[in-house]
Protein backbone atom coordinates (compact mmCIF):
# COMPACT_ATOMS: atom_id res chain seq x y z
CA UNK A 1 0.00 0.00 0.00
CA UNK A 2 1.44 3.77 -1.26
CA UNK A 3 1.60 5.50 2.24
CA UNK A 4 1.35 9.43 2.01
CA UNK A 5 1.64 12.72 4.38
CA UNK A 6 -2.36 13.04 4.87
CA UNK A 7 -2.37 9.06 6.83
CA UNK A 8 -2.56 8.93 10.24
CA UNK A 9 1.12 7.53 11.71
CA UNK A 10 2.02 5.87 15.17
CA UNK A 11 5.73 5.62 16.47
CA UNK A 12 7.38 5.11 19.59
CA UNK A 13 9.23 8.42 19.84
CA UNK A 14 11.50 7.67 22.98
CA UNK A 15 14.99 5.46 22.08
CA UNK A 16 14.86 2.11 22.58
CA UNK A 17 15.57 0.08 25.38
CA UNK A 18 14.40 0.72 29.19
CA UNK A 19 13.75 3.69 30.91
CA UNK A 20 11.81 5.94 33.11
CA UNK A 21 9.45 6.94 30.84
CA UNK A 22 7.94 5.91 27.28
CA UNK A 23 6.07 8.20 24.47
CA UNK A 24 3.81 7.06 21.82
CA UNK A 25 3.32 9.57 19.48
CA UNK A 26 0.21 9.87 17.12
CA UNK A 27 -0.56 12.66 14.35
CA UNK A 28 -3.48 11.88 12.49
CA UNK A 29 -2.70 13.31 9.26
CA UNK A 30 -6.11 14.66 7.15
CA UNK A 31 -8.38 12.90 9.91
CA UNK A 32 -10.94 15.20 11.71
CA UNK A 33 -11.22 16.41 15.15
CA UNK A 34 -14.10 13.86 15.29
CA UNK A 35 -11.33 10.63 14.92
CA UNK A 36 -9.03 12.85 16.99
CA UNK A 37 -11.89 12.93 20.16
CA UNK A 38 -12.76 8.97 19.25
CA UNK A 39 -8.62 7.36 19.33
CA UNK A 40 -8.52 9.36 22.29
CA UNK A 41 -11.57 7.76 24.05
CA UNK A 42 -10.88 4.07 23.55
CA UNK A 43 -7.57 4.73 24.52
CA UNK A 44 -8.36 5.95 27.60
CA UNK A 45 -11.95 5.75 28.00
CA UNK A 46 -12.23 9.59 28.60
CA UNK A 47 -12.64 12.61 26.96
CA UNK A 48 -8.96 14.39 27.00
CA UNK A 49 -9.14 18.49 27.37
CA UNK A 50 -6.79 20.30 24.78
CA UNK A 51 -3.28 21.10 25.69
CA UNK A 52 -3.93 19.55 29.36
CA UNK A 53 -1.88 16.47 30.51
CA UNK A 54 -4.37 13.78 32.01
CA UNK A 55 -3.35 11.18 34.08
CA UNK A 56 -5.28 8.28 32.57
CA UNK A 57 -5.32 4.37 31.96
CA UNK A 58 -3.96 2.98 28.65
CA UNK A 59 -6.61 1.02 27.54
CA UNK A 60 -6.49 -2.53 25.38
CA UNK A 61 -9.42 -3.58 23.42
CA UNK A 62 -11.16 -5.29 26.46
CA UNK A 63 -10.83 -2.77 28.50
CA UNK A 64 -8.16 -3.86 30.48
CA UNK A 65 -5.34 -1.65 31.78
CA UNK A 66 -1.68 -1.96 30.17
CA UNK A 67 0.11 0.87 32.07
CA UNK A 68 -0.92 4.29 33.32
CA UNK A 69 0.40 7.74 32.51
CA UNK A 70 0.28 11.06 30.89
CA UNK A 71 -1.98 11.88 28.01
CA UNK A 72 -2.30 14.64 26.07
CA UNK A 73 -4.31 16.08 23.55
CA UNK A 74 -3.07 18.88 21.00
CA UNK A 75 -5.75 19.93 18.61
CA UNK A 76 -4.52 21.31 14.88
CA UNK A 77 -2.97 23.56 14.13
CA UNK A 78 -1.65 24.21 17.39
CA UNK A 79 1.11 20.98 17.41
CA UNK A 80 4.54 19.83 16.27
CA UNK A 81 3.30 18.40 12.90
CA UNK A 82 0.37 20.92 12.79
CA UNK A 83 -2.03 18.38 12.83
CA UNK A 84 -4.03 16.30 15.38
CA UNK A 85 -1.50 14.94 17.62
CA UNK A 86 -2.06 12.66 20.58
CA UNK A 87 0.93 11.43 22.92
CA UNK A 88 0.57 8.57 25.42
CA UNK A 89 3.48 9.29 28.20
CA UNK A 90 3.67 5.61 29.83
CA UNK A 91 6.73 4.05 31.48
CA UNK A 92 10.01 2.85 29.08
CA UNK A 93 9.89 -0.67 29.74
CA UNK A 94 10.13 -1.99 25.89
CA UNK A 95 7.16 -4.58 26.23
CA UNK A 96 5.02 -2.42 27.70
CA UNK A 97 5.67 0.54 24.45
CA UNK A 98 4.94 -2.22 22.34
CA UNK A 99 1.52 -3.17 23.71
CA UNK A 100 0.50 -0.04 23.68
CA UNK A 101 1.66 0.92 20.04
CA UNK A 102 -0.13 -2.17 18.93
CA UNK A 103 -3.03 -1.21 20.97
CA UNK A 104 -3.07 2.40 19.09
CA UNK A 105 -2.92 0.51 15.27
CA UNK A 106 -5.67 -1.46 16.60
CA UNK A 107 -8.08 1.50 17.45
CA UNK A 108 -6.87 3.44 14.79
CA UNK A 109 -7.44 0.84 12.03
CA UNK A 110 -10.78 2.09 11.01
CA UNK A 111 -9.28 5.43 10.22
CA UNK A 112 -5.96 4.12 8.85
CA UNK A 113 -3.05 4.47 11.11
CA UNK A 114 0.15 2.92 10.12
CA UNK A 115 3.60 3.45 11.80
CA UNK A 116 5.29 6.39 11.05
CA UNK A 117 8.39 6.20 8.83
CA UNK A 118 12.30 7.58 9.81
CA UNK A 119 11.13 11.84 10.43
CA UNK A 120 7.84 11.54 9.23
CA UNK A 121 6.58 13.71 11.98
CA UNK A 122 9.15 16.34 11.59
CA UNK A 123 8.51 16.25 7.86
CA UNK A 124 4.92 16.93 8.68
CA UNK A 125 5.94 20.16 10.55
CA UNK A 126 8.13 20.98 7.42
CA UNK A 127 5.14 20.70 5.11
CA UNK A 128 2.57 22.47 7.40
CA UNK A 129 4.74 25.62 7.58
CA UNK A 130 5.54 24.62 11.31
CA UNK A 131 9.20 24.29 10.38
CA UNK A 132 11.26 25.40 7.60
CA UNK A 133 13.95 22.71 6.17
CA UNK A 134 16.99 24.15 7.78
CA UNK A 135 15.00 24.65 11.35
CA UNK A 136 13.94 20.74 10.48
CA UNK A 137 17.56 19.72 10.02
CA UNK A 138 18.49 21.40 13.26
CA UNK A 139 15.83 18.77 15.09
CA UNK A 140 18.14 15.95 13.96
CA UNK A 141 21.26 17.80 14.82
CA UNK A 142 20.40 18.49 18.35
CA UNK A 143 19.58 14.76 18.63
CA UNK A 144 23.16 13.65 17.35
CA UNK A 145 25.04 16.63 18.31
CA UNK A 146 28.30 15.40 20.03
CA UNK A 147 30.01 18.26 21.96
CA UNK A 148 27.60 20.87 24.26
CA UNK A 149 29.22 23.64 21.55
CA UNK A 150 27.14 21.70 18.91
CA UNK A 151 24.28 21.21 20.51
CA UNK A 152 24.17 25.21 21.77
CA UNK A 153 24.39 26.06 17.98
CA UNK A 154 21.80 23.14 16.71
CA UNK A 155 19.41 25.04 19.16
CA UNK A 156 20.13 28.32 17.67
CA UNK A 157 19.31 26.72 14.41
CA UNK A 158 16.21 25.30 15.81
CA UNK A 159 15.23 28.46 16.75
CA UNK A 160 15.51 30.38 13.56
CA UNK A 161 18.56 31.97 13.80
CA UNK A 162 20.12 30.78 10.54
CA UNK A 163 16.57 31.03 9.01
CA UNK A 164 16.41 34.23 9.81
CA UNK A 165 19.76 35.59 8.20
CA UNK A 166 18.64 33.05 5.56
CA UNK A 167 15.34 35.27 4.66
CA UNK A 168 17.01 38.57 5.35
CA UNK A 169 19.77 38.36 2.28
CA UNK A 170 16.65 36.91 0.10
CA UNK A 171 15.08 39.56 0.44
CA UNK A 172 17.55 41.89 -0.28
CA UNK A 173 18.24 39.96 -3.34
CA UNK A 174 14.20 40.45 -4.27
CA UNK A 175 14.02 44.10 -3.78
CA UNK A 176 17.82 44.38 -6.11
CA UNK A 177 15.99 42.32 -8.90
CA UNK A 178 12.33 44.77 -8.71
CA UNK A 179 14.81 47.36 -9.54
CA UNK A 180 16.43 45.29 -12.03
CA UNK A 181 13.43 44.20 -13.72
CA UNK A 182 11.74 47.95 -13.46
CA UNK A 183 14.77 48.51 -15.54
CA UNK A 184 14.21 45.94 -18.31
CA UNK A 185 10.75 46.57 -18.60
CA UNK A 186 10.98 50.83 -18.84
CA UNK A 187 14.04 51.55 -21.29
CA UNK A 188 12.32 54.27 -22.38
CA UNK A 189 12.43 56.21 -18.59
CA UNK A 190 14.60 59.17 -18.27
CA UNK A 191 15.64 57.65 -14.60
CA UNK A 192 18.15 55.24 -14.43
CA UNK A 193 16.59 53.11 -11.91
CA UNK A 194 19.77 51.44 -11.06
CA UNK A 195 22.00 54.56 -10.83
CA UNK A 196 19.11 56.06 -8.72
CA UNK A 197 18.75 53.70 -6.24
CA UNK A 198 22.56 52.36 -5.87
CA UNK A 199 22.10 48.87 -7.19
CA UNK A 200 25.73 48.48 -7.00
CA UNK A 201 25.81 49.33 -3.57
CA UNK A 202 23.11 47.55 -2.78
CA UNK A 203 24.86 44.45 -4.58
CA UNK A 204 28.00 44.67 -2.73
CA UNK A 205 26.35 44.75 0.39
CA UNK A 206 24.63 41.51 -0.51
CA UNK A 207 27.89 40.12 -0.69
CA UNK A 208 29.60 40.96 2.06
CA UNK A 209 26.41 40.03 4.25
CA UNK A 210 26.14 36.28 2.37
CA UNK A 211 29.93 35.99 2.79
CA UNK A 212 29.94 36.25 6.75
CA UNK A 213 26.92 34.24 6.39
CA UNK A 214 29.28 31.84 4.90
CA UNK A 215 31.76 32.03 7.34
CA UNK A 216 29.51 31.04 10.16
CA UNK A 217 28.26 28.57 8.51
CA UNK A 218 31.72 26.59 8.01
CA UNK A 219 32.01 27.06 11.73
CA UNK A 220 29.00 25.70 12.35
CA UNK A 221 29.62 22.47 9.74
CA UNK A 222 32.87 22.01 11.80
CA UNK A 223 30.80 21.83 14.74
CA UNK A 224 28.68 19.45 12.89
CA UNK A 225 31.16 16.88 11.19
CA UNK A 226 34.57 17.61 12.75
CA UNK A 227 37.55 16.78 11.41
CA UNK A 228 39.38 12.83 11.13
CA UNK A 229 42.91 13.75 12.03
CA UNK A 230 45.08 10.27 11.66
CA UNK A 231 48.16 9.56 13.65
CA UNK A 232 50.16 7.88 11.18
CA UNK A 233 54.42 6.68 11.09
CA UNK A 234 56.48 4.00 11.85
CA UNK A 235 56.47 1.18 14.57
CA UNK A 236 56.90 2.17 18.26
CA UNK A 237 57.31 6.38 17.74
CA UNK A 238 54.46 6.91 19.57
CA UNK A 239 51.23 6.82 18.17
CA UNK A 240 49.18 4.76 20.84
CA UNK A 241 50.74 7.24 23.46
CA UNK A 242 49.50 10.39 21.40
CA UNK A 243 45.83 8.93 21.32
CA UNK A 244 45.48 8.68 25.14
CA UNK A 245 47.72 11.59 25.72
CA UNK A 246 44.99 13.61 23.73
CA UNK A 247 41.92 11.72 25.28
CA UNK A 248 43.27 11.77 28.50
CA UNK A 249 42.93 7.94 28.89
CA UNK A 250 44.65 4.88 28.63
CA UNK A 251 42.51 3.70 25.05
CA UNK A 252 45.10 2.35 23.27
CA UNK A 253 47.78 -0.63 24.26
CA UNK A 254 51.57 0.79 24.82
CA UNK A 255 54.29 -1.42 24.96
CA UNK A 256 58.02 -1.34 23.71
CA UNK A 257 57.22 -4.15 21.32
CA UNK A 258 57.07 -2.86 17.59
CA UNK A 259 54.08 -3.48 15.97
CA UNK A 260 51.65 -3.86 19.26
CA UNK A 261 48.81 -1.98 16.98
CA UNK A 262 47.13 -4.05 14.99
CA UNK A 263 44.01 -2.53 14.04
CA UNK A 264 43.06 1.02 14.10
CA UNK A 265 41.60 2.72 17.66
CA UNK A 266 39.21 5.23 17.08
CA UNK A 267 38.17 8.00 19.81
CA UNK A 268 36.29 11.36 19.59
CA UNK A 269 37.63 14.07 21.42
CA UNK A 270 36.99 17.52 21.64
CA UNK A 271 38.55 20.84 21.30
CA UNK A 272 36.72 23.92 21.88
CA UNK A 273 33.83 22.36 21.20
CA UNK A 274 35.31 20.75 18.04
CA UNK A 275 35.03 17.04 17.63
CA UNK A 276 38.17 15.47 16.55
CA UNK A 277 37.85 11.78 15.39
CA UNK A 278 41.39 10.76 16.35
CA UNK A 279 42.65 7.25 14.21
CA UNK A 280 45.21 5.32 15.74
CA UNK A 281 46.52 2.74 13.07
CA UNK A 282 49.23 0.08 12.56
CA UNK A 283 52.75 1.37 12.72
CA UNK A 284 53.87 1.51 8.86
CA UNK A 285 56.64 -0.92 7.49
CA UNK A 286 57.81 -3.63 5.85
CA UNK A 287 56.47 -7.07 7.40
CA UNK A 288 55.72 -10.50 6.67
CA UNK A 289 53.42 -11.08 9.13
CA UNK A 290 50.12 -11.72 7.60
CA UNK A 291 48.04 -10.13 10.46
CA UNK A 292 50.33 -7.00 10.42
CA UNK A 293 50.06 -6.78 6.71
CA UNK A 294 46.02 -6.54 7.23
CA UNK A 295 46.62 -3.68 9.75
CA UNK A 296 48.72 -1.54 7.73
CA UNK A 297 46.80 -1.60 4.52
CA UNK A 298 43.82 -0.49 6.79
CA UNK A 299 46.16 2.14 8.27
CA UNK A 300 46.70 3.61 4.58
CA UNK A 301 42.91 3.20 4.46
CA UNK A 302 42.64 5.91 6.75
CA UNK A 303 44.99 8.11 5.70
CA UNK A 304 43.21 8.48 2.02
CA UNK A 305 40.32 9.57 3.93
CA UNK A 306 42.06 11.80 6.77
CA UNK A 307 41.28 15.49 6.78
CA UNK A 308 44.48 16.26 8.76
CA UNK A 309 47.48 13.22 8.86
CA UNK A 310 49.68 13.53 12.19
CA UNK A 311 53.32 11.98 11.38
CA UNK A 312 54.76 10.82 14.33
CA UNK A 313 58.74 10.79 14.39
CA UNK A 314 61.28 10.29 17.00
CA UNK A 315 62.44 13.76 17.96
CA UNK A 316 66.20 12.20 18.52
CA UNK A 317 66.76 11.15 14.39
CA UNK A 318 63.94 13.49 12.52
CA UNK A 319 63.11 12.38 9.76
CA UNK A 320 64.42 9.21 8.50
CA UNK A 321 64.73 7.59 4.97
CA UNK A 322 61.85 5.29 6.07
CA UNK A 323 59.91 8.65 7.23
CA UNK A 324 60.10 10.16 3.72
CA UNK A 325 59.24 6.84 1.47
CA UNK A 326 56.00 7.12 4.35
CA UNK A 327 55.30 11.01 3.85
CA UNK A 328 55.64 10.39 -0.13
CA UNK A 329 52.59 8.31 0.11
CA UNK A 330 50.79 11.09 1.97
CA UNK A 331 47.47 11.84 -0.16
CA UNK A 332 47.75 15.19 -2.46
CA UNK A 333 46.39 18.41 -0.92
CA UNK A 334 45.94 17.25 3.05
CA UNK A 335 47.07 19.41 5.46
CA UNK A 336 50.43 16.96 7.09
CA UNK A 337 51.57 17.91 11.03
CA UNK A 338 54.82 16.22 11.60
CA UNK A 339 54.71 15.58 15.12
CA UNK A 340 58.32 15.16 16.47
CA UNK A 341 57.58 12.86 19.49
CA UNK A 342 59.33 12.26 22.90
CA UNK A 343 61.13 15.46 23.62
CA UNK A 344 61.94 14.37 27.27
CA UNK A 345 64.58 12.40 25.82
CA UNK A 346 66.26 15.30 24.06
CA UNK A 347 67.71 18.81 25.65
CA UNK A 348 65.19 20.71 23.17
CA UNK A 349 61.66 21.46 24.68
CA UNK A 350 58.42 21.66 23.02
CA UNK A 351 58.10 23.97 19.72
CA UNK A 352 56.16 24.90 16.85
CA UNK A 353 57.71 25.75 13.62
CA UNK A 354 55.44 27.26 11.63
CA UNK A 355 54.46 26.08 8.18
CA UNK A 356 56.42 28.83 6.38
CA UNK A 357 59.69 27.54 7.77
CA UNK A 358 59.17 24.18 6.22
CA UNK A 359 58.57 22.89 2.58
CA UNK A 360 57.25 25.92 0.81
CA UNK A 361 54.81 25.96 3.30
CA UNK A 362 53.49 23.17 2.84
CA UNK A 363 53.36 21.35 6.82
CA UNK A 364 54.70 22.47 9.98
CA UNK A 365 56.32 20.53 13.03
CA UNK A 366 55.31 20.33 16.60
CA UNK A 367 57.88 19.10 19.15
CA UNK A 368 55.80 17.12 22.12
CA UNK A 369 56.59 14.49 24.47
CA UNK A 370 53.54 12.41 24.70
CA UNK A 371 54.53 10.17 27.45
CA UNK A 372 54.67 13.96 29.55
CA UNK A 373 52.16 15.98 28.30
CA UNK A 374 54.47 18.59 27.34
CA UNK A 375 53.55 20.33 23.78
CA UNK A 376 50.07 18.52 23.56
CA UNK A 377 48.59 21.95 24.04
CA UNK A 378 50.66 23.32 21.36
CA UNK A 379 49.69 20.05 18.92
CA UNK A 380 45.74 21.22 20.09
CA UNK A 381 46.62 24.48 19.14
CA UNK A 382 47.71 23.63 15.70
CA UNK A 383 44.75 21.41 14.97
CA UNK A 384 42.58 24.41 15.90
CA UNK A 385 44.32 26.66 12.84
CA UNK A 386 44.31 23.74 10.74
CA UNK A 387 40.32 23.35 10.97
CA UNK A 388 40.07 27.55 10.65
CA UNK A 389 38.47 27.69 13.70
CA UNK A 390 38.03 31.28 14.80
CA UNK A 391 38.07 32.03 19.08
CA UNK A 392 34.54 33.93 19.79
CA UNK A 393 32.26 31.20 17.89
CA UNK A 394 30.16 30.29 20.24
CA UNK A 395 27.41 31.66 18.38
CA UNK A 396 26.88 30.50 15.23
CA UNK A 397 24.71 28.33 14.03
CA UNK A 398 25.39 24.43 12.71
CA UNK A 399 24.75 24.02 9.00
CA UNK A 400 25.53 20.95 6.64
CA UNK A 401 27.33 20.12 4.05
CA UNK A 402 24.47 21.03 1.72
CA UNK A 403 24.16 24.39 3.00
CA UNK A 404 27.85 25.13 1.90
CA UNK A 405 27.25 24.00 -1.28
CA UNK A 406 24.12 26.35 -1.48
CA UNK A 407 25.73 29.16 0.06
CA UNK A 408 28.68 28.68 -2.17
CA UNK A 409 26.85 28.74 -5.39
CA UNK A 410 25.05 31.50 -4.36
CA UNK A 411 28.19 33.76 -3.82
CA UNK A 412 29.25 32.43 -7.47
CA UNK A 413 25.95 33.77 -8.58
CA UNK A 414 26.28 37.15 -7.23
CA UNK A 415 29.70 37.76 -8.22
CA UNK A 416 28.59 37.18 -12.20
CA UNK A 417 25.65 39.55 -11.44
CA UNK A 418 28.76 41.87 -10.07
CA UNK A 419 30.21 41.47 -13.35
CA UNK A 420 27.10 42.16 -15.71
CA UNK A 421 26.36 45.38 -13.65
CA UNK A 422 29.78 46.73 -14.55
CA UNK A 423 29.10 47.08 -18.40
CA UNK A 424 26.61 47.99 -20.39
CA UNK A 425 22.48 47.88 -20.49
CA UNK A 426 22.85 45.25 -23.07
CA UNK A 427 24.16 42.62 -19.93
CA UNK A 428 21.03 43.41 -17.61
CA UNK A 429 19.54 40.48 -19.05
CA UNK A 430 22.16 38.58 -17.64
CA UNK A 431 22.84 40.43 -14.19
CA UNK A 432 18.86 40.03 -13.70
CA UNK A 433 19.03 36.40 -14.10
CA UNK A 434 21.95 36.04 -12.15
CA UNK A 435 20.42 37.00 -9.27
CA UNK A 436 17.35 34.72 -10.06
CA UNK A 437 19.73 32.02 -9.46
CA UNK A 438 20.95 33.38 -6.51
CA UNK A 439 18.06 33.45 -4.65
CA UNK A 440 17.04 29.79 -5.52
CA UNK A 441 20.27 28.63 -4.20
CA UNK A 442 19.39 30.74 -1.20
CA UNK A 443 15.89 29.27 -1.03
CA UNK A 444 17.02 25.92 -1.24
CA UNK A 445 18.92 26.07 2.41
CA UNK A 446 14.87 26.67 3.89
CA UNK A 447 12.98 24.46 2.11
CA UNK A 448 11.55 26.94 -0.24
CA UNK A 449 12.93 25.98 -3.97
CA UNK A 450 13.49 22.29 -3.05
CA UNK A 451 13.01 18.91 -4.64
CA UNK A 452 10.96 16.08 -3.24
CA UNK A 453 13.56 13.79 -4.04
CA UNK A 454 16.04 16.16 -1.67
CA UNK A 455 13.07 16.07 1.24
CA UNK A 456 13.14 12.27 0.95
CA UNK A 457 16.76 12.20 1.92
CA UNK A 458 16.62 14.31 4.34
CA UNK A 459 14.22 13.15 6.29
CA UNK A 460 15.18 9.39 5.78
CA UNK A 461 18.08 9.88 8.03
CA UNK A 462 15.58 11.22 11.19
CA UNK A 463 15.17 8.54 13.39
CA UNK A 464 11.52 6.86 13.81
CA UNK A 465 9.31 8.88 16.52
CA UNK A 466 10.39 12.25 15.46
Amino acid sequence: MLTTDADPVVAVATAPGRGGIGVVRISLGTAGLTAAEQLARALTGQALVPRHASYVPFLDGGGQVLDRGIALYFPAPHSYTGEHVLELQGHGGPVVLQLVLQRCLEAGRSIGLRLAEPGEFTRRAFLNDKLDLAQAEAVADLIEASTEAAARSAGRSLDGVFSRDIHALVDDVVTLRMLVEATLDFPEEEIDFLEAANARGKLAHIREQLAQVLADARQGALLREGLSVVLAGQPNVGKSSLLNALAGAELAIVTPIAGTTRDKVTQTIQIEGIPLHVIDTAGLRETDDEVEKIGIARSWSEIDRADVVLHLLEAQTGMTGEDEVIAARFPAGVPVVRVLNKTDLTRTGPDVMRRDAIAGGQLCEVRLSARTGAGIALLRAELLRIAGWQAGAEGVYLARERHLVALRSAQEHLALAAQHASQNAAALDLFAEELRLAQERLNAITGEFTSDDLLGVIFSRFCIGK
